[in-house]
């Protein structure tokens, strides 16, 4: 018996929940979660079903197409194990935290390999006997590099790329490959505190909370649909160092949550906004 899980977003209507219900129990169908949300200002409705049983996905997407209004966004997909590739930098906090979920199987994913311009986690990544791809920018131009790095992408064909402190900006080219398929983690400072150091920004500015937002990846610089954020406090007490290290406790905690909702497929974009089942 094969598992499946559906989203849908479209315009309200009275009868949609009976309809698009109504498919899945002519198809045999046995619904095991559905959760919904009306905007109700927009008047738009969405739904996540996850439910089991044989049929053919497409003949059953379609089906389901048939009962929306149009226009309409559905998608069904079975469920299984995504593959994904991690990006990282220098800091090994949130990659070290992605390979040890993996290797004790909190992830419902593969990871297949991390990639980096600088040596810094490859140690760290070998220790979990996964492959690290050491690609560095040396006096390659951005697009330069970015084509190194594709040509090992495209040869483990993965379903998402996760950045995990990958501190460079990817081009327009490279997102446009991956739409809705790269997910990123940063503190929440921004745009307040933006550049080098800020943490130290925030120590000198007196914050009293420290958080990250992860989002996903698109052509504007960090204002892609927002995944989850959270905080933690913090006060006149700490320095710009703890203020640090608590704000990585944060990144690591979110990116992972950010990622087990993608995973699962809890997270539907609408334009650039996010609609997140739990």
């Amino acid at each position: 018996m094969s598992i499946y899980v559906s989203r849908i977003a479209c315009e309200d209507r009275p009868g949609l929940v009976h309809q698009i219900t109504g498919v899945l129990y002519k198809s045999s169908m046995n619904i095991t979660e559905n959760q919904e949300y009306v905007d109700h200002s927009a008047r738009r409705f969405y739904t996540r079903l996850q439910f089991e049983g044989e049929d053919d996905a497409k003949a059953l997407l379609a089906r389901l197409k048939n009962v929306l209004p149009q226009p309409s966004y559905c998608e069904l997909r079975e469920m299984a194990p995504r593959r994904l590739l991690v990006f990282c930098s220098k800091e090994p906090h949130c990659v070290g935290d992605l390979l040890l979920r993996h290797s004790i199987k909190e992830l419902s994913a593969q990871i297949l390999a991390v990639i980096s311009p600088n040596p810094d986690c490859e140690e760290l990544t070998k220790r979990f006997g996964l492959p690290f791809h050491l690609i560095p920018v040396r006096n390659l131009d951005r697009a330069e590099h970015e084509e190194l790095v594709l040509k090992v992408v495209r040869e483990y064909k993965p379903d998402y790329l996760v950045l995990a402190r990958y501190m460079r900006i990817l081009t327009q080219n490279f997102i446009a490959q991956f739409p809705e398929r790269i997910l990123n983690i940063h503190h929440s400072f921004l745009p307040a505190f933006i550049g080098k150091n800020p943490y130290q920004q925030a120590y000198h500015r007196g914050v009293k909370i420290v958080g990250a937002t992860s989002h996903f990846v698109t052509e504007d610089l960090d204002e892609g649909p927002i995944i989850t954020q959270d905080v933690i406090a913090v006060d006149h007490t700490c320095s710009a160092d703890e203020m640090a290290k608590r704000g990585r406790d944060v990144e690591r905690l979110v990116l992972a949550r950010a990622l087990e909702l993608v995973l699962d497929d809890r997270v539907l974009i609408d334009g650039n906004r996010t609609i997140v089942f739990k």
